[in-house]
């Protein structure tokens, strides 16, 4: 097997693992609440998935095509609520309910997104801010379609039973899965093709780009919304998983959550934004059990006060990241493995430069004798 297909076949093999986990007993004490068979650690994987698939999304949108933005749980949010209102409100079954959300998504990405383009930079970050905070104006003051302040919740009659319920926990657990499968091949496809590599010549240098008689609004504009249709697929997961949603999934606040989850992954690596959903998903639950246990509750208030805030141990987490990882979890590995590679690369020459040196002497001797 060649080096190239190594990466390939450990995907698939971590993609079969993942769906037969839920047939194994396994134990990760500390980190999962319960064997893995059961439906509470089922449903804790499932989120983590979800929110790996929204890393992904929103790292093609920042690795990818340079974009900052504040607003990209918009798009999460109406895929979420797009699936909702269509099933609550319109009555349909569940799978034109998730073509009815995806589409909902996209027309929303290339208006807001066409807006977004004319700036770039800060201003593009602020320009998707203020989307993300209309959409959530719009969501709390719109009870009678959004649920308001208290959410929407799923209208399960039509949702096919297999997806419906604790006991079909396993079931959303594959589907999650399945949503977190296409969502990377999709970003795997835009990273490999033309559009892709368009893209991070934008980034680079856009003024280059123009130059080559090509548009760079356009390129920008293809990579927001695909980014944005992707993170309303994994709002629609996160919607049949959770059976609703609050008006947090719309907010910047979401979108700075996902950032720092990519940030942590490691941004421009698609593997890493998945690592990254995962770990502060993971970590996102655990800490907030430790932060109300007993062993915090009986530490000195120094201590105990700032401990039993699981923000502040994020915070501190993201500073430790950014202090000694600049380059997120996928990052750091990366670069150890290149040096380890130069590393390796100079040593063989070093020794195709002794092994030349010891010719050149044999042949010296020999012309001596």
């Amino acid at each position: 097997m060649t080096r190239r297909y190594i990466p390939a076949a450990v995907g698939a093999a971590l993609v079969v693992f993942m769906a037969v986990l839920p047939l194994l007993n396994l134990s990760l004490p500390g980190i999962l609440p319960t064997p893995t068979y059961l439906p509470g650690t089922l449903a804790l994987l499932s989120l983590c998935m979800v929110f790996a698939a929204f890393a992904l999304s929103y790292n093609l949108l920042l690795g990818s095509g340079g974009m900052l933005s504040f607003g990209h749980a918009l798009y999460f949010g109406a895929g979420a609520y797009g699936l909702g209102i269509a099933l609550e409100h319109f009555g349909v079954p569940l799978w034109p309910g998730v073509f009815i959300a995806l589409i909902g998504g996209m027309v929303i990405a290339l208006v807001t997104g066409a807006v977004s383009m004319r700036v770039s930079g800060i201003p593009f970050a602020m320009v998707t801010l203020a989307f993300a905070q209309a959409g959530s104006v719009l969501v709390r003051r719109n009870s009678q379609i959004t649920g308001g302040e208290e959410g929407l919740s799923l209208n399960t009659q039509q949702v096919p039973d297999f997806l419906v319920g604790v006991i079909n926990t396993r079931n959303l657990y594959w589907f999650t899965l399945a949503v977190l499968v296409v969502v990377y091949l999709v970003t795997l496809w835009v990273d490999t093709s033309r559009l892709g590599h368009l893209a991070r010549a934008t980034r680079e240098n856009e003024q280059r780009v123009r130059v080559l008689g090509l548009s760079p609004y356009r390129v920008r504009l293809t990579v927001f919304v695909i980014a944005a249709v992707l993170a309303s697929l994994a709002g629609v997961a996160y919607m049949l998983l959770q059976s609703g949603t609050v008006p947090r999934s719309v907010s910047a606040d979401l979108t700075i959550t996902v950032l720092v989850m990519v940030v942590l992954g490691g941004v421009g690596f698609r593997w890493g934004a998945i690592v990254g959903g995962v770990l502060y998903t993971l970590l996102d639950q655990r800490l907030t059990v430790l932060a109300g246990s007993d062993a915090i509750a009986g530490l000195p208030d120094v201590l105990r006060i700032p401990l039993s805030e699981p923000l502040f141990l994020f915070g501190v987490l993201f500073i430790v990241v950014v202090m000694f990882l600049p380059g997120g979890i996928a990052g750091t590995i990366e670069g150890a493995v290149r040096r380890r590679r130069g590393e390796k690369t100079r040593g063989a020459l070093r020794g195709l430069d002794d092994a030349e040196d010891a010719a050149e002497s044999a042949e010296t001797v020999e012309v001596r004798a």
